[in-house]
């Protein structure tokens, strides 16, 4: 126990008597208490009660304007949710009806009057104590809760860094920067949001969309970095990264992992149906899908691969528009549209700002 807290506490004592707050006074004074707020007028409750954050509070019962009843009732609604403040309620009045509804009020005891001056002091000792330890449980919660959140956050930072490095993999063999698994990722989750889903769905996708290759781990450099055009039988081959990525990834119970599934087995899937794995056609298609569709095909058209020479923005938008309705989403077509119209706006707007 902080004896020295305890003789600090903070004391807000309410009494229209003035020679009852006196005796109070001295009585805690001698005590060892010495913050003492005190006032002969109860509508001055609010005032001190907010100004002083006391430790424990002495109510008169019956005082004129606004009695203790009343003060009681204010009182419940000042208080913070779990907050232990003890009330301690001075009257002469000892019939068990003024017990019974001062008690229901929310006091938590009584101090008698005429006071006895052992008595006050034994029963405030106890209360303090009980505010004492209620505190130091509440910090001890505060600092657990931190701790946890703070741990959370190393987590979900790990949980991220991992998704990043596993898209990375896949990506290194034929992108050394590692950056188009992150463009691809932005890009998606741009789109989403224009789309109309939550920030967490956008979120999700944002995060999941990285992994949508991460299948080409199983498909042999002689395919992966073969400069032109595949021969049949080896574009049947590259095919299989959309199954081998969804077999990787199978079984989690993360939603980000589960959703990264679904982008990698059908980020390729078609519009028209022409697509693979499975030919889905239409919404058939996950939307998750139908959006990393366009930004892992946009990206990889404007960006220098092992086997192509990068498209210029304006050709890879035209061939997009193009392909509305064929190979992509319609709807995803326009979201991307605007996406990117207001890319451009930004970018013309950093410009100025530069110039």
């Amino acid at each position: 126990m902080d004896e020295l807290w305890m003789k600090s506490a903070k004391f807000l004592i309410v009494d229209d008597q003035e020679y009852n707050i006196s005796l109070l006074e001295r009585i805690l004074s001698r005590a060892g208490y010495t913050n003492l707020f005190t006032t002969t007028d109860a509508t001055q409750l609010e005032t001190l009660y907010r100004a002083n954050q006391p430790d424990i509070i002495l109510l008169d019962l019956h005082m004129p304007v606004m009695d203790g009843l009343s003060a009681l009732q204010h009182l419940r609604k000042w208080k913070q949710e779990g907050e232990y403040l003890p009330v301690l309620v001075l009257t002469a009045d000892v019939t068990p009806e003024a017990r019974t509804r001062v008690l229901h009020e929310g006091a938590n005891d009584f101090i008698t009057k005429p006071f006895d001056r052992m008595e006050v002091v034994l029963r405030i000792q106890n209360f303090l104590k009980t505010r004492y330890y209620h505190l130091k449980l509440q910090e001890q919660n505060y600092n657990l809760e931190q701790r946890v959140r703070e741990r959370t956050k190393e987590i979900e930072r790990a949980k991220n860094e991992i998704l990043n490095v596993l898209g990375r993999t896949a990506e290194y063999r034929d992108d050394e920067t590692g950056q188009h698994t992150q463009r691809v990722g932005d890009m998606a989750g741009r789109l989403a949001t224009d789309l109309g889903l939550s920030a967490e769905e956008a979120a999700l996708i944002r995060r999941a969309a990285p992994l949508h290759d991460i299948g080409k781990i199983g498909i042999s450099d002689s395919i992966l970095l073969k400069p032109g055009r595949f021969l049949p039988e080896e574009f049947e081959k590259m095919k299989l990264h959309t199954e081998i990525g969804a077999s990787i990834l199978e079984g989690s119970q993360f939603p980000v992992l589960q959703l990264a599934k679904s982008i990698a087995l059908s980020h390729h899937e078609k519009w028209n149906g022409t697509g693979y794995p499975n030919g889905l056609s239409g919404e058939d298609i996950p939307l998750a899908g139908r959006i990393v569709a366009i930004a892992d095909f946009y990206d990889a058209l404007t960006h220098e691969r092992p086997y192509k020479r990068a498209w210029t923005q304006e050709e890879a938008i035209a061939e997009i528009k193009l392909q509305s309705g064929v190979h992509f989403d319609p709807k995803v077509v326009e979201a991307f549209l605007r996406v990117i119209e207001s890319s451009s706006e930004d970018e013309r707007e950093r410009e100025g700002v530069q110039l």
